[in-house]
């Protein structure tokens, strides 16, 4: 009896040896990707700050940086226009999402969605917009008071329409849990409405108003389209870092303004992450839902706010479909489709929108897959601590880091003659690597958050049984967490579709994309061609995400049947 029972542990050992060979090997594996897709990039980004002209200079570079007016004013700048267009986007986005998760409005769910129109859009389609809207020929130009869209003002008002849609997720979020307990608490103790609104409504919001406040003023520090389409001679750090680049093949300049660029966003990173830590729970398995009761003033005024703020957003998107179509603007405003004639503008015709959608549908797919499997390494494989925690950190890394600098940093990394990579540079795989690790952090974070949900049992059982993990993985984990990859995958695309800076250094004449096409288009002086192109995008983008609505609706509730039961 023990001779025969020996050779069936010593086989279930060797099995358990061997799963744990091939989770600590995957693990590693995702470690030394994550490096390659950001960590030596950023490294090779910030070494080349302190050469010049191939020799070790130190701060140098920066000292000449900062005592260069000219260039030390683009600093001031980009923290004017990221600090206005906080202020501004905030505390309406706030009103926004309280309109829909705290009063009794209606079309609550048609008014979300519109709201999140400018996802789906490149970030200089806003811009554009308000050239046609308040430029030289704008038929609003009167609207300026003799100022000019040119410059801070453009930005600030292109940047709200951007950047809305981000903090009102985030507001959203925050304010659609709460306990009913705590306001009929509050009114019990007769405390008056301004003081239950701030010290129960906003003191529930207050982290989910930093996260705001921080992404908000990340997106506008760091973004490339819009100030490059409409700042004018108004100049900030993401045009800086172009105009050393690609106009004067300054490198070592260019990465200290990277760098430069680098530092706010790692603050307001830092400050969200701190803020998130101390968060506490603030519906308990004995919490009561809030129902809002009906209030006729105040919901009228909720939505008439939510009317105005979602018709201004269609305006912009109207008035860029409305100009592609418009023959001569403003003189012939007759409707004609030779704007989509691309040739004519640009060269590559019309290839670029198909690049963007070869790149998005790669990245969608290539990228959901890569970082889906990642997140469950780190998330339910116990063994190797130490690995797992370095993943987690490379993981969370991009959320911290602007495209234009991750782009530039490609650029010192890639192409680099000592690295065997180098044969990717100017492909389409570069681009699609580029995508996803700029965007990695956010579909990380929602796969992790969706395995957290499956209860470790399912693992722990399999153990018991001797079943496999990857098996596990394939027939339990992957079929349960559906929903999310659908989510990541329809997340990653868009992203894709709409990025300007995180490709801006990247694209060849082979492998231009949409988005780079309509910044050139623009540039040229056929700004109808690129509103075309924008246009372009937006349906695509809109599509895939109406798809996905469709799955979920079809496909998900025959696959995911047991969710009802």
């Amino acid at each position: 009896m023990t001779a025969a029972v020996r050779p069936v542990e010593s086989l279930v050992t060797r099995s358990a040896s061997l799963e744990t060979a091939v989770a600590g090997t995957a693990i590693l594996v995702l470690v030394c990707g994550l490096l390659v897709l950001v960590g030596f990039p950023l490294w090779s980004l910030l070494s080349k700050s302190l050469y010049v002209r191939g020799e070790f200079a130190g701060l140098q570079n920066f000292i000449a940086y900062v005592t260069t007016p000219a260039l030390s004013r683009s600093v001031i700048n980009s923290l004017f226009v990221a600090l206005v267009t906080t202020l501004i986007v905030v505390p309406i986005a706030f009103a926004y999402a309280y309109a829909l998760t705290r009063t009794s409005m209606r079309a609550k769910g048609l008014l979300y969605a519109t709201a999140l129109v400018p996802l789906f859009a490149p970030s200089l389609l806003p811009a554009i917009s308000l050239i046609y809207f308040f430029g030289n020929q704008g038929f609003l130009k009167s609207w300026m008071f003799g100022g000019s869209i040119y410059g801070p003002a453009g930005i600030i008002m292109a940047e709200v329409f951007y950047c809305f849609p981000h903090a009102l997720t985030i507001l959203v979020a925050a304010l659609r849990l709460a306990d009913a307990r705590l306001y009929e608490a509050a009114e019990a103790l007769g405390a008056s409405r301004p003081r239950i609104f701030y010290t129960v409504t906003l003191g529930g919001a207050k982290y989910g108003l930093v996260s705001a406040v921080m992404v908000v003023f990340t997106l506008v520090i760091t973004d490339f389209g819009i100030p490059k389409v409409i700042g004018g001679q108004f100049s900030v750090l993401a045009t800086d870092v172009y105009k050393q680049v690609m106009g004067q093949q300054n490198f070592e300049m260019g990465a200290v303004v990277g760098v430069i660029l680098l530092i706010p966003a790692v603050i307001a990173f830092l400050v969200d992450r701190l803020a998130q830590r101390r968060q506490v729970a603030l519906v308990s398995a004995r919490a009561v839902a809030y129902a809002p009761n009906r209030s006729p003033l105040r919901d009228a005024a909720a939505l008439a706010l939510c009317i105005v703020v979602s018709g201004i957003f269609l305006a912009v998107l109207g008035m860029a479909v409305w100009a592609s179509f418009v023959t001569y603007w403003p003189y012939n405003l007759g409707l004609t489709l030779q704007h989509y004639a691309f040739e004519i503008a640009d060269s590559s015709g019309w290839q670029p929108f198909f690049n963007s959608l070869e790149v998005a549908a790669l990245t969608a797919i290539c990228g959901t897959a890569v970082i889906f499997v990642g997140a469950y390494l780190v998330e339910k494989i116990r063994a190797f601590p130490v690995l797992r925690f370095v993943a987690q950190f490379l993981a969370m890394l991009p959320m911290a880091v602007p495209g234009l600098v991750l782009g530039l940093g490609y650029i010192f990394f890639f192409n680099a003659a000592w690295n065997p990579l180098n044969v990717l540079y100017g492909t389409i795989a570069i681009l699609v690597l580029n995508c996803t690790a700029h965007f990695y952090t956010v579909p990380h974070i929602t796969a992790t958050t969706a395995l957290k949900q499956i209860d470790p049992e399912f693992e722990a059982v399999s153990a018991s049984l001797k079943v496999p993990f990857w098996r596990t993985f394939t027939r339990v984990t992957v079929p349960i967490s559906l929903p999310a990859i659908l989510d990541i995958a329809v997340y990653l695309f868009v992203s894709a579709m709409t990025t300007v800076s995180a490709i801006i250094f990247l694209y060849s004449t082979d492998t231009k994309l949409a988005s780079i096409a309509a910044v050139n288009m623009d540039e040229a002086g056929f700004t109808a061609s690129a509103a075309g192109m924008c246009v372009l995008v937006v349906l695509a983008s809109m599509t895939v995400k109406l798809l996905q609505v469709l799955a979920d609706r079809l496909l998900l509730d025959r696959l995911q049947a047991w969710r009802r039961r």
